[in-house]
């Protein structure tokens, strides 16, 4: 079994009219302004998974400032979820910066969502005393209905590209802290925190229950790295994520059947350990 734990899909009236969404939503028109970029509907995404014999992906949509737009975003992926039972399964994005975040969260889980993500801070403003209060909330009721976290990271180093935030790894920590206990999925790799678990005083228990994806490898990492991470943190907390549409799944299973890894440790990275975390039989 094949399993994408990072996939983005997004309503058909914002593919075909993205423009009309830029105002006040600066990160939305950072990514999405360029005319390059990559959006899915529910059905491109299936169509997809077809063509790359993925049996299910985790879809989430957008971090959206405006609430209205967030939550219409959220159904429609939501909706997906129900229109292809045991293909795609939903994931609520959220803005940490907005004081009804736990208030979402809450609705969006009571709604069916098998969890938060993805996560993500793509700029220096705001109040990030805030995004920490609203990151413990809603780890706290993660941990209570025992789904999962996913939180977009970056390297702090490294070539420059859209998203790309200006934090160092000091923010992925304290979440990491702070989310003890749930299941907690760093998207590309962590920006590295996956290696500062061979740090020697390092309490292993606050690492206990984080996995790492893969989203965006094949643009920021060689194929070592996996290998490196598997070392770092076990093949078992490993989870295959494409950030699709982004970059095609053929090109990370590409990378990892170069990467030098048992053929036993890529199948739990494409599959089965994501199976374990989202109750998948």
């Amino acid at each position: 079994m094949i399993i994408d734990v990072h996939t983005h899909i997004f309503p058909p009236e914002i593919i075909t009219g993205k423009e009309l969404f830029f105002d006040g939503e600066p990160e939305f028109g950072l990514l999405y302004g360029p005319a390059a970029s990559k959006m899915a509907s529910a059905e491109v995404l299936i169509e997809a998974m077809e063509e790359n014999g993925i049996d299910i992906s985790v879809a989430f949509g957008f971090p959206w400032r405006n609430p209205e737009t967030l939550a219409r975003h959220n159904d429609y992926v939501l909706e997906a979820a129900a229109r292809f039972p045991g293909r795609i399964l939903a994931m609520a994005c959220l803005d940490l910066f907005s004081p009804a975040c736990a208030k979402e969260a809450e609705k969006m889980i009571s709604a069916g969502a098998r969890g938060l993500g993805e996560l993500a801070i793509y700029s220096a403003s705001g109040n990030m005393d805030r995004v920490m209060d609203n990151f413990k909330q809603i780890a706290a009721l993660c941990r209570q209905k025992e789904v999962s976290l996913l939180v977009h990271a970056n390297e702090p180093i490294g070539h420059q590209y859209p998203g790309k935030a200006p934090y160092g790894l000091d923010l992925y920590h304290d979440m990491a802290k702070a989310a003890a206990g749930a299941t907690l999925i760093f998207a590309h790799w962590g920006g590295g925190l996956i290696f500062f678990e061979l740090l020697k005083k390092q309490p292993p228990a606050e690492y206990a229950n984080i996995f790492y994806d893969t989203a965006a490898s094949p643009y920021v990492y060689r194929a070592d790295i996996y290998r490196a991470a598997a070392q770092a943190a076990g093949a078992g907390r490993i989870l295959f994520g494409s950030d699709y549409p982004l970059l095609s799944p053929k090109r990370y299973f590409a990378e990892m059947d170069k990467s030098g890894l048992a053929r036993q440790e890529i199948d739990s990275i494409r599959g089965e350990n994501a199976a374990r975390i989202f109750g998948v039989k």
